[in-house]
């Protein structure tokens, strides 16, 4: 029970990693709002863990401030805050990517931090205590061709990263991400451009443990850096990548 009596908001919770942490959140003793783009999702995993469901655009600002307000309305506090919410474009060479697919990956991967800081952190600040855990990606350390944008959202994520934790450290609020490698979630196919036994046999002969990640992996990691076990711990981007980036 490594987080009870804790709060927490996890976005893009309805599916893939988010749902792995979601679920091992409220393993730990976490009360937990799953928020997500798809309702039904949502609604369908926070009925599994005892949770909230909330529909949320992470782009949109007006969708992000009645997320949080939902939130502190339930709660009157939010502990725990997780931005896992994320897209790709298809692999493709990077002149090939369209203004609209790179404006999407920017808004939902990058846009959605500084939108659920502006709209949460003012809380923590206040309750001088809080975690953030941002789900960044191996690309934003070790980029792939073809995921150049993709690439660089993550690695803008893995710098805000640190310079929320600079910030935010004399306000009691740590601020951490966590690199997964491509595991079994809806993008997986998306990474890959098309999933095939031997692009995955390609694709796992880069990762030295021989694996894909999967949501239980990130929802260990994520309770780890968010729990109090973790109070010395701020600015890290954890790599949770079965040494796809050694």
């Amino acid at each position: 029970m490594q987080l009870k009596d804790k709060t927490a908001i996890v976005t893009g919770g309805g599916s893939g990693f988010g749902a792995g942490i979601a679920r091992a959140f409220a393993r730990e003793g976490a009360t937990v709002m799953v928020a997500d783009i798809n309702t039904a999702a949502a609604e369908a995993v926070a009925a599994e863990i005892g949770g909230l469901a909330q529909m949320v655009d992470v782009s949109d600002n007006a969708s992000v401030a009645a997320m949080a307000a939902a939130a502190l309305a339930a709660w009157g506090r939010v502990d725990i805050l997780v931005n896992n919410a994320g897209i790709t474009h298809l692999p493709k060479p990077m002149e090939e990517v369209t203004e609209d697919e790179f404006d999407r990956v920017l808004a939902v991967n990058a846009k959605s931090v500084y939108l659920t800081a502006k709209h949460l952190v003012p809380a923590m600040k206040a309750a001088g205590t809080g975690a953030i855990l941002n789900v960044a990606s191996t690309a934003g350390v070790s980029p792939r061709p073809r995921l150049n944008w993709y690439n660089a959202s993550k690695g803008w994520m893995i710098t805000a990263t640190k310079a929320m934790a600079v910030e935010l450290a004399p306000a009691g609020v740590r601020v951490n991400a966590i690199n997964p490698v491509a595991g079994e979630t809806p993008l997986l196919k998306s990474f890959m451009g098309e999933d095939t036994p031997e692009i995955r046999a390609k694709f796992l002969s880069t990762i030295p443990l021989g694996r894909f990640s999967t949501p239980e992996d990130m929802g260990n990691a994520a309770v780890f850096l968010c729990s109090d076990g973790a109070s010395m711990i701020t600015g890290v981007a954890m790599e949770v990548d079965g040494g796809r980036c050694i």
